[in-house]
């Protein structure tokens, strides 16, 4: 029987430790069962409410492999704390024929699944619950609720029985300068982006010490965000503006503005970083820019409501200089984010969409149908034809074997019983041999592969698959699915267009595709990784234009 351990600590006072803790004694467990451990899967300081976990994706994962036979866990909640999520993980682990053991619970079933989920989701709403009283509890007490604002900075006390107290902010004087420098600015006339620019140029670090951005500076009116919005500038401090709410298809979460009545505002004097003359300055400039008829006009459209068209290089297109991503310039141009909003990279240059989205269309489209490419997807199609079917077998003879020895005790008990052997139990192991030997006998029969027969001219077959994704690309009623297609071969598209034309560099599966198709290098092991870069016009040929790495 072969094993995989699961184990997983949440960000809350819990340290890497506890996921050594229990490995340890999962693997105690597999060794006493005599089980043999064939996976370990591990997540860092992630909350058991979230399915984006690397190593429960790698788990589900392995499960559909057939990696293992078994998953051994210390705990339910380990696993996943959302009701949902547990009920999910139980079907998928039960498609694929692997039983669920937790030390605590034992061998979980359905009974499991629906008490346990249950009791797990009360604690994580209970447990919101408390941390949210609690951190109310110090806001009116002028403490903050969470957070380093820019311009302040912790302050570290004890109470009368040495306790840490919480929330102590005091004012950062280097950091202050900068808050008042930036509200003088934009009182003045500049614009939160030439604001940003300025302060890159000089180096003076932004937030967290990143580069400082036009949307730092001016944020969201209604959400009261980013630097120009703060009241806290002005001694108020302001909580529970927003709640958030998980997202059922992704689950991350989102942020949803609670009414203004719902808000906690306590007067904070002692932080006070800009004068009530400038902040009100500053606050009728904003009201000016936001009553104009251009932002009128742009709010009546409501645009955030709309779902923007998802293209082939969407999240995924990148500045070679920097490795910023790349941003929309116009409706069809698209150019490098760091430059245009923070000032910190060079590259002005911007690019028509559909000239890199052609470059990789082309190569797919020219190269993929090539002939020693068509033959060597045909030699992986039997390849894997024949590693599945020695899977078939190795299964099949193993279950023969077990077979076997259940009919050699079968047979034997039924001998004793006609010799007269009366014994408590006998009836009972009688009946569960036979019950296994009916299920061997049965999953004998459904795991015969019938005689495969392949495609005449499998090679055509390819050839128009391939034919087939261009037209759905082109054709607007199937083009959205056969964009997903494509952005699942491509992890990362690096883009540079300068004075000597545009070249790309392409990571990710269809790297290694393209790779195979011009002859540069044979298939990676880790093809996910691989990369290749090429110049507009150069068809993907690898002469000097190509350079390769993984």
């Amino acid at each position: 029987m072969r094993a995989a351990i699961y184990a997983r600590y949440s960000s809350d006072l819990q340290r890497d430790a506890s996921i050594e803790d229990q490995v340890r004694i999962c693997r105690t467990r597999i060794e006493a069962e005599g089980w043999q451990l064939a996976a370990t899967y591990t997540d860092h300081a992630v909350s058991g409410t979230s399915r984006l976990r690397p190593g429960y994706q790698k788990l589900l994962e392995g499960a559909r492999a057939g990696v293992f036979d078994i998953v051994v866990a210390e705990a339910l909640d380990r696993l996943s704390r959302d009701q949902e999520d547990v009920a999910a993980l139980y079907k998928h682990l039960s498609f694929s024929g692997v039983r669920l053991v937790t030390l605590a619970e034992g061998v979980i079933n359905e009974l499991h699944v629906g008490l346990k989920g249950t009791m797990n989701a009360l604690y994580i709403k209970d447990l919101a619950q408390k941390t949210r009283r609690g951190l109310e509890g110090r806001v009116r007490q002028g403490r903050s609720g969470g957070g380093l604002c820019y311009g302040y900075e912790v302050v570290r006390e004890l109470d009368a029985r040495g306790e840490p107290v919480h929330g102590g902010r005091k004012i950062n004087e280097a950091e202050a300068a900068v808050v008042r420098r930036i509200f003088r600015s934009f009182a003045a006339g500049k614009s939160p982006r030439a604001i940003a620019h300025e302060l890159n140029s000089e180096s003076v670090p932004g937030p967290g010490g990143r580069p400082w951005g036009d949307t730092t500076i001016r944020g969201h009116v209604l959400r009261r965000t980013g630097l120009l919005h703060n009241e806290l500038y002005i001694g108020k401090l302001v909580w529970n503006k927003q709640r958030y709410v998980k997202d059922p298809t992704t689950s991350k979460r989102l942020a949803r503005l609670n009414p203004e009545s719902a808000w906690i505002v306590q007067e904070v004097p002692d932080l006070r970083i800009v004068d009530q003359p400038l902040w009100e300055q500053v606050q009728a400039r904003l009201g000016l820019i936001r009553n104009a008829p251009r932002t009128q006009k742009a709010l009546e459209k409501k645009f955030w409501l709309k779902r923007r068209p998802k293209h082939l290089l969407t999240g995924l297109a990148h500045c070679a200089t920097c490795g910023a991503p790349l941003a929309s310039v116009g409706k069809d141009y698209l150019g490098c984010s760091a430059a245009r909003r923070h000032g910190t990279c060079q590259n002005r240059h911007s690019i028509r969409r559909e000239t890199v989205e052609g470059l990789i269309l082309d190569g797919l489209k020219n190269q993929l149908m090539a002939p020693e490419v068509v033959a060597e997807f045909v030699r992986e199609f039997h390849a894997e034809l024949n590693r599945q079917q020695g899977r078939l077998e190795l299964g099949a003879v193993q279950k023969r074997r077990e077979l076997d020895e259940v009919t050699r005790k079968l047979a034997g008990l039924i001998e004793a019983i006609a010799d007269g052997l009366r014994a408590p139990g006998l009836q009972a192991r009688l009946d569960q041999f036979e019950k296994r030997k009916a299920e061997l006998s049965f999953e004998l029969q459904e795991a015969t592969p019938s005689p495969l027969r392949l495609h005449p001219n499998l090679s055509e077959l390819y050839r128009k698959k391939v034919a087939d994704l261009q037209l759905a690309i082109a054709d607007p009623a199937t083009r959205s699915e056969a964009l997903e297609i494509l952005r699942g071969l491509v992890e990362r598209v690096e883009v540079h267009a300068g004075k000597d034309g545009i070249r790309i560099g392409l990571t990710g599966e269809i790297a290694n595709m393209l790779k195979l198709s011009t002859g540069v290098e044979s298939v990676a092991t880790e093809p996910h990784r691989s990369s290749i870069k090429v110049v507009a016009g150069a068809r993907f040929e690898p002469a000097t234009s190509a350079k390769l790495g993984s």
